[in-house]
């Protein structure tokens, strides 16, 4: 088992950096592509096998020192009461939206081996096949809403503030209900062999601190206290544009703290007082860039991240369906060829 991922997790000495990518199984892979010909996202997912292969596929080709099941962040929603899709270009469409008190009653607790049992089984099926490690996640329960109370994405998440701001009562208890899902979805991962987990909350940045700290905060506290108990690396990744919502993490009890590209290494580190191992942080678009340049970003983020102990080298968000899969399998090359040499060099970055 390659295991750097897990001691950086950890803060513990590696030889390389390890690398992962988020949205590594996915669009940007003709062979998944022409699964995609065949069968919807959730169809994949619905099938343990089809599921696990299409996790298999980034670490076979890239190289990476993680994968990420393949999964879709509302997939245990459906089990609370939700009915959804996912819509090409367009992402979740809600048919039942939650926006008042009545709805958020209907919501049930969620049955992961029931309704999610083929997700456990993939899980199982990657445990037997991998050689290095595997993460699982959830979503966080701002940005559940902001799908479950909007109906579909948005830019503006205008009746999910609505609702958080003129029925906080109700917004609290939804997001106690969404807190509670995570925790439980999270937790049977973990059982049935994940090695780390990984909440997303990839529009939280959408909130200025003070409401991060009323309305959103408390309950992703209570996912990883609810998980605190489980001996696995936890990471917390606050999405974009949200610098400055990390001075408030320092009392998660995560492991590591994903980043974005808008916030230097340093910086993260700095305003998470030191308290978390770091992921991140490559813009996604410099990989539409020639290699020279991508190999200087990449460069700087490692040397900047190699200061201290606790670094996986990510991107800032999640790769887009134009990516190369070369530039990808090059440029893990090079973060683990780059960092040995730095790292053997002792030399100070």
């Amino acid at each position: 088992m390659n295991d750097r991922f897990l001691r950086a997790c950890r803060g513990e000495p590696v030889d390389r950096v390890p690398v992962w990518y988020m949205r590594q199984a996915g669009r940007y892979d003709p062979d998944y592509r022409k699964i995609k010909e065949k069968y919807s996202l959730l169809e994949i997912c619905r099938q343990p096998e089809l599921a696990a292969e299409v996790t298999l596929m980034p670490v076979r080709k890239l190289g990476v020192d993680a994968a990420i099941l393949y999964s879709d962040i509302m997939n245990p929603v459906a089990s609370i009461g939700i009915d959804f899709d996912i819509v090409k270009d367009v992402g979740p469409v809600i048919h039942n939206p939650v926006r008042s008190a009545a709805d958020v009653d209907k919501l049930r607790p969620i049955d992961v081996e029931g309704d999610l049992s083929h997700v456990l089984e993939t899980i199982r099926i990657l445990r037997r096949e991998l050689d290095v490690p595997l993460i699982t996640f959830g979503g966080a329960p701002f940005t559940l809403a902001s799908y479950i109370v909007e109906g579909r994405p948005s830019k503006s998440y205008a009746n999910t503030k609505a609702l958080m701001y003129s029925e906080p009562a109700v917004w609290h208890k939804l997001m106690g209900k969404l807190a509670e899902m995570a925790a439980d979805y999270l937790r049977a991962h973990a059982g049935a062999g994940a090695q780390a987990i990984q909440l997303f909350d990839s529009w939280v940045g959408a909130l200025a601190p003070h409401d991060f700290a009323e309305f959103v905060l408390p309950h992703v506290r209570t996912i990883f206290d609810r998980l605190s108990d489980l001996d696995l690396p936890k990471i917390y990744f606050p999405g974009v544009s949200s610098g400055e919502l990390l001075p408030l993490l320092t009392e998660l009890k995560a492991d590591v703290v994903g980043l974005d590209w808008r916030v230097p290494i340093a910086e993260g580190r700095r305003r998470t007082g030191g308290k978390f191992a770091v992921q991140g942080n490559l813009d996604p678009y410099v990989l539409t860039a020639p290699q020279s340049v991508i190999h200087a970003h990449a460069a700087r983020l490692l040397d900047e991240g190699m200061r201290e102990p606790g670094f996986v080298f990510n991107l800032g968000h999640g790769l887009f369906p134009e990516a190369s899969l070369d530039k990808l399998r090059e440029l893990t090359e090079f973060v683990h060829d780059y960092s040995e040499r730095k790292l053997k060099e002792g030399v100070p970055t």
